[in-house]
């Protein structure tokens, strides 16, 4: 029974004009993306308020796709998680590395952990989950079966993963929004720190995964929703091109003294942007329009 009416919105969905109502939402949709592309590369202000409105149209889109409670489960299992993580690893050095946080630091405080942290690790979090399931999909709606109790968690671990190697070197090395005591051989960033960003979303993925597989969600126009989380991961590894082309020239060294020439990071920072988020952002967006 529960299979036949989670896949009655799907089979609801057929090509339509765009109704003005549409229009209206989508209108202010592609104006936020498009500021992400120009001005979400650079830790400023300005970058930090999109960051929050990412956060809340992140929780806004679960809300409406899983309902309140499913979406405060996920942020409750999303803070818990990332915020432990977060601060056992800036206290011991442990499974991210030796770091600590420059962003942030006007603001509220968990622990040692800017409250933004948390905000964009359930922002960004929340919409790889929807990128994952798409891919797999719509395995979100299917938890119970082939695996995906399992196998989803672990996509959406490297998914989310993506964009912690696509930002993390720019963000840290150039923009100093955090810094990595000993540097690392990815300009300047540790593998383990994305190793430590693959388990910390692996754990409140898996946790999520568990607490949903006792629920029922049946999400009304799921296309047109799982659409915009496509693009709001996508945009978020886009905005990489911005500085690219800008043609920023010199060199910047990270915390223990490794010289790195800005452009080379810029450069290989859209290689990589390219080569995961782009395609994985694509792929999901290709299996969105498959018929079932």
């Amino acid at each position: 029974m529960s299979e036949q009416r989670t896949s009655r919105p799907d089979a609801a969905e057929k090509p339509a004009s765009v109704s003005l109502g549409e229009a209206i939402l989508w209108t202010p949709i592609a104006a936020y993306l498009g500021l992400v592309a120009i001005f979400a590369w650079n830790p400023t202000p300005l970058a930090q308020g999109l960051a929050a409105i990412g956060f809340a149209s992140a929780f806004v889109h679960c809300a409406l796709t899983y309902g309140v409670k499913n979406a405060l489960a996920l942020l409750a299992i999303c803070f818990a998680v990332s915020f432990a993580t977060e601060n056992f690893g800036v206290a011991t050095g442990l499974l991210f590395g030796r770091y600590h946080f420059e962003v942030g630091a006007a603001l509220p405080r968990v622990g040692e952990v800017s409250a933004i942290v948390g905000g964009v690790w359930f922002g960004m979090g929340y919409f790889a989950w929807i990128v994952a399931s798409t891919i797999l999909d719509r395995a979100d709606r299917r938890l119970k079966e082939d695996g995906n109790i399992v196998l989803l968690p672990i996509v959406a671990a490297f998914v989310m993963t993506q964009w912690d190697y696509v930002m993390d070197a720019p963000s840290a090395t150039i923009s100093k929004a955090w810094i990595w005591h000993d540097g690392g051989a990815v300009f300047g960033v540790p593998l383990s720190n994305y190793l430590g960003w693959l388990l910390t979303s692996w754990l409140f993925y898996q946790g999520f995964a568990l607490y949903l597989a006792t629920r029922e969600a049946s999400p009304a126009r799921e296309r047109s929703f799982r659409l915009v989380a496509i693009l709001f991961y996508a945009v978020s590894g886009l905005a990489h091109v911005t500085p690219w082309l800008g043609g920023e020239a010199g060199e910047i060294a990270d915390a223990a003294g490794h010289v790195w020439r800005i452009e080379d990071i810029r450069e290989a920072t859209v290689g990589a942007m390219l080569f995961t988020m782009f395609f994985t952002s694509l792929l999901a967006a290709m299996r969105l329009a498959l018929p079932r």
